[in-house]
């Protein structure tokens, strides 16, 4: 179990830092909301979309899903071209609370289920990344949350103990295998107001 207050944060980066939604890469070319909705979720699904997480390459996907469902090859093949569409912008708040972290010389992480070939689009448009003294990135590691093994080498990687880490993360089941491994959480569902209180609380924000 964790001990005393963690000196370290460590950010999730989709619904923590950045929103994501599959549904935005389809707002032009599927203009029926009700239809756009079906479509994320039975065609280009987020249970799908975590096999690029995970590591498969975006032109594998867009092949084998093209194979399973011809008649929307079209639309299938906009999920990579147009990947960086379902970034819509930040989440209200945080990239605020990382460089008033980084002000006060905290030393700051990153642990994000995130293909490889989706990061290397999108870590360029977040320049709030650059407080970030290394990131951790499924797709590149071909291991995700929420098992121990990204855990373990984030912890290896960034050279600091689980119990001097704070982690911040919006899903459950990565903050539960996170505490189980004797990292400190903090749940984000209370947005960056509550994550802000808890800093504060911890000492990590005057």
């Amino acid at each position: 179990m964790a001990g005393a207050q963690p000196g370290v944060v460590v950010f999730d980066i989709g619904h923590v830092l950045v929103d994501w939604d599959l549904r935005l890469i389809y707002r032009d070319a599927i203009a029926d909301p009700a239809r756009r909705d079906w479509f994320v979720q039975n065609i280009v699904t987020t249970a799908w979309h975590f096999e690029h997480d995970a590591g498969k390459p975006f032109a594998q996907m867009v092949a084998e899903r093209s194979a399973q469902y011809p008649e929307h090859a079209d639309l299938i093949r906009m999920y990579a071209d147009r990947w960086l569409d379902s970034v819509p912008g930040p989440i209200p708040g945080t990239s605020a609370l990382v460089e008033a972290l980084a002000a006060r010389g905290v030393p700051l992480y990153a642990i994000t289920n995130f293909g490889d070939e989706a990061f290397e689009l999108f870590r360029p448009t977040f320049p709030v990344l650059n407080h970030f003294r290394d990131i951790v990135v499924s797709g590149v590691e071909k291991l995700v949350k929420p098992h121990a093994a990204i855990f373990d080498l984030a912890a290896a990687r960034f050279g600091h103990a689980p119990g001097d880490m704070l982690f911040i993360d919006d899903n459950a089941a990565n903050i539960a295998t996170a505490r189980a491994l004797g990292w400190h959480t903090h749940h984000f569902v209370g947005g960056a107001d509550a994550l802000e209180a808890d800093l504060r609380a911890r000492g990590l924000l005057g």
